[in-house]
């Protein structure tokens, strides 16, 4: 009985934890400006974050593969309007990437 409770209550230790590092990315987000040409369900000048998750889903590579996008900037994986550099640090250009992936 007292494992499945240890086990139950570390379950939702860790649940508590990915919401706030989830909280964390989407500050970071707003507070890198990443909302003025993203939003998380819906395209508006780039791709929806949900849309960037599900074609990168299972893709071992990708968090690193994104992040240098973030990073450097890309252009024409989703269309002509290029992404341009963003002035953020690679743990923070990890950060959203793995927040974007988890959606």
């Amino acid at each position: 009985m007292k494992k499945g409770i240890i086990s139950l209550m570390a379950a939702a230790a860790l649940g508590l934890a990915a919401q706030a590092h989830a909280a964390d990315a989407q500050e970071l987000a707003k507070s890198k400006n990443c909302l003025t040409c993203h939003m998380v369900d819906k395209k508006l000048v780039g791709p929806a974050f949900k849309d960037v998750a599900a074609k990168y889903k299972g893709d071992s590579g990708a968090v690193a593969d994104l992040s240098k996008k973030v990073i450097n900037g890309a252009s024409g994986t989703w269309g002509p309007i290029p992404m341009p550099p963003n002035p953020v640090s690679q743990e923070e250009a990890k950060a959203l990437v793995e927040w974007i992936l988890a959606l």
